[in-house]
């Protein structure tokens, strides 16, 4: 008689390691750990914050007392939830070699009571149950955040920067222009370079030369103005360097390089497309769109069935890209196959639902593009600059 083979369960039962699981704040972490021999016991430790060494130490008496108990030694596993704290504790626990997850909080299953408690006791258990259950095979019990390396993680900070310093650059144009509308000048722009000499020779409404005090309030605002103007520039040039220096490179063109040539894009577009999110790997186009929080959220109970828009749920940033760049796209890229579904979309509508038909336009447009950066496959009907 053949001896077959047992099929491997899908839930594993065995576990033989130490769990741990670590709740972070700005003065305490709350560390909970589960050790084998110790039967169902939570035991939890408080260390203060950013004590990595604290951390290691507790660690080894984790494993000394395991090791007391069952004669054997134990990997440790750990999970933290993504937070403030970033990656920095999970590289360090990798590199000492130990077993480090970090989980969406959002994805986490919680009691839908109207007051429910909720303490960093509670929330370590929560993540222990949730790590037990994950490294059991339990399908979608969690989402664990798929870390990115060192450089990926810095490359994001010259287009997060320029736009933080857009934002100083408007606020401080609009209050220009508002305490000179407040005298009767409304035809005063502080971005244009001869901001200085139009300053000096500007008149009230009433045809009066400015206030004292308002014009040296307005001389500091404009000394603010040209700090952040000028470090734009400086950031703008520390994107565009490597872009040229792989431009240069016609080996094999660089994604960002592949970007540039799509009609319509320019580098701030590219690069805030590559570096939030086309240089991560995705199975599928499902898991694009969700990324950049475009995925349809449908709502279905019995003979209730009803669309509650796009999830919202994943890169802020690369999604307010994508719509921005689904409008330009409709100005450049006329003919393309996805501008033409467009038009023929909104005319089915009778001419509404626009922003909603862009948002769908955004979804195809980033699909088509991680296609492209990934495989090659250029877009239908997209005109190319070169061409």
């Amino acid at each position: 008689m053949l001896k077959t083979e047992r099929p491997a369960a899908a839930i594993q039962i065995n576990l033989a390691a130490i769990f741990v699981s670590m709740e972070l704040s700005r003065s305490t972490w709350l560390i909970t750990a589960v050790l084998p021999g110790n039967g169902e016991k939570m035991s939890k430790y408080p260390i203060a914050a950013g004590n990595i060494a604290g951390l290691f130490d507790l660690f080894s008496k984790l494993r000394e007392r395991s090791r007391a108990k069952t004669g054997q030694s134990y990997p440790i596993i750990t999970i933290q939830e993504a937070g403030l704290d970033g990656f920095w504790i999970h590289r360090a626990l990798v590199k000492e070699g130990i077993e480090s997850h970090v989980v969406d909080p959002a994805s986490i299953a919680t009691p839908r009571r109207h007051r429910r408690v909720k303490t960093d006791r509670i929330d370590g258990e929560a993540l222990l149950r949730v790590l037990l259950a994950f490294k059991r095979g339990e399908p979608r019990v969690c989402s664990m955040v798929r870390t990115i390396s060192r450089e990926d993680e810095d490359r994001r900070r010259i287009g997060r920067e320029r736009k933080a310093l857009m934002v100083e650059r408007v606020a401080h144009v609009n209050r220009i222009k508002g305490l000179l509308f407040s005298q009767g000048i409304t035809d005063y722009e502080p971005v244009y370079k001869n901001r200085r000499q139009r300053l000096e020779e500007l008149r009230t409404g009433d045809g009066h030369t400015l206030p004292r005090h308002m014009k040296a309030q307005i001389s500091r605002e404009l000394d603010r103005l040209e700090l952040v103007i000028n470090q734009i520039k400086i950031i703008e040039d520390e994107r565009d360097a490597p872009i040229a220096a792989q431009t240069a490179d016609s080996k094999k063109p660089a994604p960002v390089t592949m970007l540039l040539e799509i009609k319509g894009l320019g580098a701030e577009f590219a690069n805030t497309l590559w570096s939030e999110g086309l240089f991560r790997h995705f199975d599928n186009r499902r898991q694009v769109a969700a990324y950049a929080g475009l995925a349809p959220t449908p709502w279905q109970s019995g003979s209730i069935d009803r669309e509650q828009g796009v999830s919202k749920a994943g890169n802020p940033r690369l999604r307010t890209t994508l719509i921005q760049l689904a409008w330009l796209w409709l100005r450049h890229q006329p003919d393309s196959t996805l501008a033409k579904w467009f038009k023929a979309r909104v005319e089915c509508n009778g001419g509404r639902m626009k922003k909603t038909t862009i948002v769908a336009l955004a979804r195809k447009l980033l699909v088509a593009l991680s296609k492209y950066v990934t495989s090659g496959v250029v877009i239908e009907g997209a005109a190319m600059k070169n061409a």
